[in-house]
């Protein structure tokens, strides 16, 4: 009998199905076999790839989440914080108007859910792992351009949120205008920190 190995793409399909689905309706609201189905996947495979269920896999979608916003960003910052600033806001930018005002951030719909139990979940540690990357990815370039350490590490988280809670209020409001101003404001902190 011909059994065939699990395939590493179909696991990142699954990871990815359930940040998408995750950034949309939040965890509480998902179940894995709607995560399953929305990355068209069997769900036997779904508990193969992630024995723990729902919580390992809503850890992976936020890593997975975490890494690719990190890829884009890095990629950006080499050219300095004004670019990465740009790049981060237009990826969202992009999110946003792309899925008509459904989908925000995966990580964010993790991190302002009630958990389950008085334990802390690992997709909420993972949550807050990943705002770490961004900002300390942000905060470095900062730094990199003349920015002073304290002030870099300030700013950078003030964008990482600025930005998460733009996104939300242009679910909300079904429009771009909340994350526009948004991005004017900081990059003219963003110029005013570096330029010292």
């Amino acid at each position: 009998m011909y059994v065939t190995k699990p395939s590493p793409a179909a696991r990142e399909r699954i990871v990815a199905g359930a940040a998408d689905m995750i950034s949309r309706r939040g965890l509480n609201a998902t179940s894995i076999r709607e995560m399953a189905k929305h990355a068209r996947a069997p769900l036997g495979s779904t508990y193969h790839y992630f024995p723990e269920g729902k919580q390992q896999l809503a850890t992976e979608a936020v890593r997975y989440t975490g890494e690719w916003v990190a890829r884009r960003l890095r990629k950006e910052l080499e050219a300095g914080p004004v670019s990465g600033l740009r790049a981060f806001l237009g990826l969202w930018r992009k999110i946003v108007v792309d899925s008509d005002f459904r989908a925000g951030c995966p990580v964010l719909a993790v991190s302002i859910e009630e958990p389950p139990t008085d334990e802390t979940p690992a997709a909420l540690v993972a949550a807050a792992d990943v705002f770490d990357v961004w900002e300390s990815l942000l905060a470095d370039s900062l730094c990199e351009h003349g920015a002073e350490r304290a002030q870099a590490a300030q700013l950078a988280t003030l964008v990482v949120a600025a930005v998460e809670g733009s996104v939300a209020m242009c679910r909300a409001k079904r429009s771009t205008q909340p994350l526009d101003r948004t991005a004017e404001q900081l990059q003219a902190l963003v110029l005013a920190a570096i330029k010292g």
